[in-house]
């Protein structure tokens, strides 16, 4: 080979080595991703291809609800094929105890019913129905978490017991699913338990007697069917196949409808469990209220006041990459002890608000039978926090609120309604209770009415959440409901001095009445008043009010007069000559009356020496720090 091409042929071979060197160093340095790196992507693209698995599957919320030991947890086993870390009673004080403690999930998948592939083109979106069964406790005490259930779900399974009917707490469910939800299946279990040769009219006659109790409500034509979710109860020897349970599930697709899934908007999430994984991180659990998630978004638990980012998305075991409205998911974040959050909402960073007090709309419940009297404090359950409130009721003013008021009660303008509209422009009338629409003072439907809530501690709620009053510390064995009034939040005080700085808006005011009596006249246009007001009494508050007298004349108050507390008044118009007659005639008696006459004076008629009274009507505005008193 000639000098020249060796030369060369080094030459080559040296600048591929390097080349190849350089290309690894750079391979090694710059592309290659790391091991977490290339986990990661594994793992998303993974949950991608769950995620356009998942697309074809619609999500619908069941609550089933009852009371304790009608065997809901035992009908949820039954329908299931799915269980949650929460499901079927796993709290071992649960299985201590032998009833539900807490909100339990599990779910199953059945083919899309025909009646909703032709809705709005979700033949293409969807090919099969999955049922997110939310077990709820029934114990009389765990009300609160029911009430939390409830507003998770998109149709409620009341499940009675056969033998015992409705009792207090299937009451109770029914009006909470009344307050959250659309539809519902009653459910008769423990049909096992009833002698075969009468077990088909016990079942009608308890179907036409609960038809009976479902008439005065929205769910008069709800269905009612059969099943024994355990025959033979849980003590059982040989466990036999549920009975029922094909047709419940045939019933429940009947029952289905498209509910509302919308991804857009901002992100709220109710969870209802929490726990850590080793190696993995929190998984918060729960439902997706309004908007939709996806790994690598950033979330607010905003009663804590801090924000993580989303590792990874499950939905009953399946990972997913990201999830929408209606959904159940578990939500993997890292860095956050699960101690800190047993229950609360997973948001959008500042889309929530955390309030000290609220103005709502309100509407007693009509099974309550305990009276709603302003200042009483009450349970309050706002969005899915429940915490004790004072509570302050009020209306719209009395229909001629120029006139003197002859009762301290407003009278029914019109029909109430939870989305009457509140407005810090206009004025309103305290009231010292809620006003009902029944009786003969006030025959009709009910006013339009608000309350004032003051919470004990600080709630983090969405705007126009629903709201519910109650009174959870009654007696549990006492044969009465004690959820006592719903309302919507209209207006929520995130400043926690509220009381100074946004309550003297409020324009709710007082009417107040005061008497008393005239004890001389002065003159002609003058006279001198007693026993309206008292000695401490700032006058200055009352200068320039105007009084009536019981004989018809028009003054104002003009001053104080000595120290007694006494007042002199000014009559424009001028005194009546019979009224004039009468005070001096008055005077003149109370003059004998001061002599040592003493029986001259039992001998006159008691007629003529009754005092003319004064009368001042004015109003006073309740968060008015100045307490200044407005005439009528």
């Amino acid at each position: 080979m000639p000098q020249t091409d060796r030369k060369n042929l080094l030459l080559l071979t040296s600048l591929c080595q390097n080349t190849a060197v350089f290309a690894f160093f750079f391979r090694s340095r710059v592309q290659r991703p790391t091991r977490k790196k290339r986990k990661a992507h594994r793992a998303a693209v993974k949950m991608s291809e769950s995620a356009d698995s998942r697309v074809k599957t619609l999500n619908f919320n069941v609550g089933v609800l009852g009371h304790v030991d009608s065997g809901k947890t035992s009908l949820a086993r039954a329908l299931s094929s799915t269980a949650s870390t929460a499901a079927f009673d796993k709290n071992p004080q649960s299985r201590e105890r032998g009833i539900t403690l807490d909100l339990g999930f599990s779910s199953f998948t059945v083919d899309l019913p025909d009646h909703l592939r032709g809705n709005g083109g979700l033949r293409q979106q969807h090919d099969s129905l999955q049922f997110t069964l939310v077990d709820c406790p029934g114990h009389a005490s765990l009300i609160r978490t029911i009430i939390g259930g409830a507003q998770i779900i998109d149709l409620m399974m009341l499940v009675v017991d056969v033998v015992k009917g409705v009792q207090t707490q299937t009451a109770e469910c029914l009006l909470i699913g009344e307050l959250t939800c659309p539809r519902m299946v009653v459910v008769l279990n423990k049909i096992d338990l009833l002698p075969a040769n009468k077990r088909q009219s016990a079942i009608e006659k308890m179907t036409k007697r609960l038809h009976k109790t479902l008439e005065g409500t929205r769910f008069k034509e709800c269905p009612v069917i059969a099943v024994a979710a355990k025959p033979g109860g849980p003590e059982a020897a040989a466990p036999e196949e549920p009975h029922g349970v094909p047709e419940l599930i045939e019933l429940l697709k009947k029952q289905t409808y498209l509910p509302q899934r919308d991804p857009g908007g901002d992100l709220l999430m109710a969870v209802d469990h929490c726990f850590s994984i080793r190696g993995q991180g929190t998984v918060m659990t729960g439902t997706i209220l309004q908007g939709s998630l996806a790994i690598n978004d950033t979330v607010e638990i905003p009663a804590l006041k801090v924000t993580k980012k989303i590792k990874s998305v499950q939905m009953f075991r399946k990972p997913v990459s990201g999830a929408m409205q209606g959904d159940r998911v578990g939500v993997c974040v890292t860095q956050f002890d699960p101690k800190l959050l047993e229950r609360g909402v997973v948001c959008t960073p500042g889309s929530l608000r955390t309030l000290y007090a609220a103005v709502i709309s309100v509407r007693k419940i009509g099974y309550f039978k305990g009276s709603l009297a302003t200042r009483a404090k009450f349970h309050i359950t706002v969005g899915h926090e429940t915490v004790m409130a004072r509570v302050m009721f009020f209306g719209l003013p009395p229909a001629d609120a120029s006139q003197p008021p002859s009762d301290t009660k407003p009278s029914p303008p019109q029909p109430c309604s939870l989305d009457s509209p509140f407005s810090f422009e206009r004025e309103y009338f305290y009231q010292d209770e809620y006003v009902t629409g029944q009786g003969e003072a006030s025959p009709g439907p009910e006013p339009q009415q608000w309350a004032l809530l003051e919470f004990e501690r600080p709630v983090t709620c969405p705007s126009l959440c629903l709201v519910i009053g109650s009174k959870l510390d009654t007696d549990i064995h006492a044969n009465a409901c004690r959820l006592a009034f719903q309302g919507r939040l209209l207006q929520g005080f995130e400043d926690k001095g509220y009381a100074e700085t946004a309550l003297p808006r409020l324009r709710i005011y007082k009417t107040k009445h005061k008497e008393g009596q005239v004890e001389r006249v002065t003159d002609d246009y003058s006279v001198i008043g007693r026993n309206l007001f008292k000695k401490e009494t700032n006058l200055q508050l009352f200068l320039g009010l105007k009084v009536v007298l019981s004989t018809g004349e028009t003054g104002v108050v003009e001053g104080g007069f000595g120290q007694s507390g006494k007042f002199k008044i000014r009559i424009q118009e001028g005194l009546f000559p019979e009224t004039k007659q009468l005070l001096s005639s008055t005077s003149k008696k109370k003059g004998k009356g001061g002599s040592k006459s003493g029986p001259t004076n039992e001998e006159e008629p008691k007629t003529d020496s009754q005092p003319v009274a004064i009368h001042l009507h004015f109003k006073r505005y309740v968060f008015d720090p100045h307490k200044k008193m407005v005439q009528l």
